[in-house]
């Protein structure tokens, strides 16, 4: 099997779509790309929305269309169709007055569905890329280099000396460049150079990393400085640009979103996060520091200080040209490997590309769900209210070393739970759910199948698309929760999270039973110790999958030299080929300051390894550097990020409404323009161990090597307490 027909999953009236949007009075514009470039057509396209019930529907004022959908119990069974956006934005106040509920509220008879790009896939039933591989798109790099005034740390675009000196662009046509400033006749000509490029080379993504914070936000506010127009969208159209909020995990990112009319930015930075809340190994996400990490930094990459870039402009600028044409093929070699995953999940979601990343899993499948819906003509329920639900298992049974350590897990234990037991939601009246979730697995499945025989960018494809698929499939548990997902079933959730800790709790007692000392679990796996003497690791794998129920699979997928458990869900592994893997915030979280990530880095790596006695002369090692002042004060240094602006902070301590924070109060004395979102390094001087951080900290930027003044006291018993933690639990 070579190709895999996505019109099975999903269909698509049109094939080769890469981008659509909304054009008054009453049209959806549609950019298609084929061999020969890419054309523009028109599609009739009307705003809609639903509401309750023919009563409310009649009371509507404008409406072009009113259409009855299926389905007695839903709560959203009239669709509305209006002629332009005057008249939808008038009957969207009229329903929000009339109802008295905004269009956000759960419990409001009507449902709107904000994103245009949405409304008009579902609607026209199409979905992006259809038909395409990944590398038919044309995708362009962009990364800029900037000057820096003396006496600053930090660029700032509002200041006029703090110019744009160099663009790179690079696109997956072969094509690449590096302008200057200096080589186009000054900064507004270099602006209007790279808007020409964009324009003649026409990408359907532009990528960037830190685009949207940095490099967007710059040009943008440096073409004003000219009134040059910010003209990076198809037909010369200006890009727009809003505040949203970016939400990974547990971590929130505000950021100035920027679209482009008939293409999309890729932020391959937010990627790089995406990445990391599932593998958490990742020290930094800077490019430099990433692409070491997946392998595709240049063996003769040319690396240049941040401080220096200013410098090298004068004194070396084609050094620093070569240093930012690294940057864009850097750049480029991340988003071929971060990126397919949510391209091919556009040719299924009817969302942008640019959407697809920049929303959450369980938000996806509410728009395929809601899409397959609507394209049946049925109408919506609405969302349950939140309730309790019981999580998964989860455990550190030992602490402590272990030799060897073997790992099992349940292969998609939820998603096996749903389909063996033929669960849905219990408002999902077409079974939608169920179905979806079995033919993604079904593709899924054909796709890793093709997969052992093909080749080269066939493979490539293949492996991209199953992974894909895996991404929605392991999403679908976790919507089933999601208090603002159209078919959430709580009671659903906690069977299945209930049903999830039965097989774990029965996979743990027979293993105890095998002989095994179990470790950890969590979710879906267990690390354990085998018994004495047993090395037959296939023969272990069908003693555990002999013991389980008919749909549950089990994969014994890893076996370790040693294992160091510190609590429940931090964890260090070390593999057979010598590499250590680390796992858990207590750690490796990025709220220690970099010498004590790197003591517990070497501090597990002597524990796996075997020698235990070198650890004391570890710490004192570190103390003695400290005492010493032989680490950088960079080592010191902890990051934080500004969840509000530097001004709101003020107001709200003025009010008592907040505590006082190192982070805000040197950002507000700083002669930089602090904004939500930005991160501040800062250490703490003084000479006590006990002191007041906020009182007593300093800008990273404002140290110097001459003056060393970081607080030797602190660190050393930020340094003891540490090592007193770690060796506390090799005693339990």
């Amino acid at each position: 099997m070579n190709e895999i027909d996505l019109s099975r999953l999903v269909k698509s009236r049109l094939d080769r779509v890469v981008a659509i949007e909304y054009e008054e009075p009453g049209k959806a514009i549609l950019f298609r790309r084929f061999p020969d470039g890419v054309r523009r057509e028109e599609m009739p396209f009307e705003p809609w929305l639903l509401v309750s019930g023919e009563e409310l529907a009649k009371s509507v004022p404008n409406v072009a269309k009113l259409e009855n959908l299926e389905g007695e119990g839903a709560a959203h069974r009239v669709r509305l169709s209006f002629s332009d956006l005057a008249d939808y934005d008038a009957a969207l106040k009229d329903l929000k007055k009339r109802t008295g509920a905004s269009p956000s509220s759960p419990l409001a008879p009507y449902r709107v569905f904000s994103d245009f790009s949405q409304q008009m896939l579902t609607r026209l039933g199409i979905r992006l890329f259809r038909g395409m591989k990944f590398e038919e798109v044309r995708r362009m790099q962009l990364d800029i280099e900037t000057h820096c005034g003396e006496g600053h740390t930090f660029c700032n675009a509002d200041l006029p000396e703090d110019e744009v000196t160099l663009v790179s662009l690079k696109d997956s046509d072969g094509f690449e460049i590096c302008i200057s400033n200096k080589h186009e006749g000054g900064e507004a000509a270099l602006l209007k150079k790279m808007i020409q490029i964009v324009q003649e080379r026409d990408p359907d993504v532009i990528e960037g990393h830190n685009i949207f914070n940095f490099d967007l936000s710059y040009l943008e506010k440096r073409c004003k400085r000219y009134k040059i127009p910010f003209a990076l969208g198809r037909q010369g159209q200006a890009a727009k640009c809003r505040r949203s909020q970016f939400t990974a995990g547990e971590r929130a990112t505000q950021y100035n979103r920027y679209d482009l009319y008939g293409r999309h930015v890729i932020d391959t930075y937010f990627l790089v996060i995406l990445y990391d809340i599932v593998h958490r190994d990742l020290d930094s996400y800077g490019l430099k520091a990433t692409a070491k990490y997946f392998g595709v930094a240049a063996p003769n990459r040319t690396y240049v200080d941040g401080d220096k870039i200013s410098e090298m402009y004068e004194a070396d600028p084609e050094t620093l040209m070569a240093y930012c044409l690294d940057d864009v093929r850097e750049t480029d070699a991340l988003s071929k490997i971060l990126s397919p995953s949510y391209f091919y999940q556009a040719q299924l979601v009817p969302f942008s590309y640019q959407n697809c990343v920049l929303r959450g899993n369980a938000t996806r499948i509410d728009a395929l769900l809601c899409a397959e819906y609507l394209s049946e003509n049925a109408g919506l329920p609405s969302p349950q209210a939140s309730s309790f639900l019981q999580g998964a298992l989860s455990e550190a049974a030992e602490i402590g070393v272990f030799r060897p350590v073997w790992h099992i897990d349940v292969r998609s234990l939820y998603p096996s739970i749903i389909i063996s037991e033929q669960l849905t939601p219990s408002n999902d009246w077409r079974g939608v759910y169920l179905r979806l979730l079995r033919d993604l697995r079904e593709f899924r499945l054909a796709a890793k199948d093709a997969m052992k025989t093909a080749e080269g960018a066939e493979r490539d494809h293949l492996n991209a698309l199953q992974s894909s698929f895996k991404v929605l499939i392991n999403s679908f548990y976790g919507y089933t929760a999601f208090v603002q997902g159209t078919f959430n079933d709580y009671a659903m959730a906690g069977r299945i999270t209930g049903r999830g800790r039965e097989i774990l709790s029965g996979m743990r007692d027979n293993l105890i039973k095998l002989g095994a000392l179990i470790v950890e679990m969590d979710t879906d796996g267990i690390y354990f110790k085998p018994p004495q003497g047993m090395t037959d690791v296939n023969g272990m794998e069908a003693s555990v999958q002999a013991m389980l129920p008919q749909g549950i699979e089990v994969d014994l997928d890893a076996c370790y030299e040693a294992m160091f458990s510190y609590k429940a869900k931090n964890y260090a592994l070390l593999a057979e080929d010598g590499k250590i893997s680390i796992a858990g915030a207590a750690l490796k979280s990025r709220g220690l300051e970099p010498f004590q990530r790197r003591f517990v880095s070497e501090f597990v790596g002597l524990l796996l390894k075997g020698r235990e006695s070198e650890l004391e002369a570890l710490y004192e090692r570190y103390a003695e550097d400290i005492r010493e002042h032989r680490l950088p004060i960079k080592d010191f240094a902890k990051r934080e990020y500004l969840s509000t602006s530097p001004k709101v902070y003020a107001e709200k301590l003025a009010k008592g409404e907040t505590k006082r924070s190192a982070a805000y109060e040197l950002a507000l004395k700083s002669n930089r323009e602090y904004a939500q979102g930005d991160g501040v390094e800062f250490y703490v001087t003084g000479v006590k161990k006990t002191v007041s951080v906020t009182d007593n900290s300093k800008l990273l930027s404002d140290a110097t090597d001459d003056v060393r003044d970081e607080n030797i006291a602190f660190y050393l018993d930020k340094l003891k307490q540490l090592h007193g933690k770690f060796m506390e639990s090799l005693k339990a």
